[in-house]
């Protein structure tokens, strides 16, 4: 069992003892969850922005695009930290997903004020979000 008042004082939290037999705070992993989801959020956010200028051929950065990008590189380094999680990811895969998500946000960011975007750099920014996601679920 874990003492959970290393993580919120004055409070009484159970503690999942399921975790890859360590025990962690039922709260810290629910937080991870709840990460795990904004995350996946952020993640449509992008892709579907990207698609939806993609479809009306109108090659320019959108909201959705921008919020997405940045709402995944913010919960994704988060998501990094080892905090409620029963396995450590490999750090060659975190690494690598860092770097993606950084691209991203920058190619993002700093075309988000162009009237038009080169169908080329639009295009890669699909295809990395697309690579982010393989990377997640195929690197094990």
């Amino acid at each position: 069992m874990v003492d959970c008042r290393d993580f919120v004082v004055n409070q009484l939290l159970t503690v999942n003892p399921h975790v890859s037999g360590r025990g962690y705070c039922a709260h810290v992993v629910l937080l991870r969850h709840i990460l795990l989801y904004v995350h996946l959020i952020g993640f449509a956010l992008l892709l579907g922005g990207t698609i939806t200028q993609y479809l009306t051929r109108k090659y320019k950065i959108n909201q959705a695009m921008l919020a997405g990008a940045g709402t995944q590189v913010i919960t994704g380094l988060i998501l990094a930290a080892p905090f409620g999680r029963a396995v450590d990811p490999p750090p060659g895969k975190l690494i690598t997903k860092a770097l993606l998500g950084v691209i991203i946000f920058a190619m993002v960011f700093f075309s988000r004020q162009r009237e038009n975007v080169n169908k080329g750099h639009f295009l890669a920014i699909a295809g990395l979000t697309l690579l982010t996601a393989a990377v997640a679920v195929f690197w094990r």
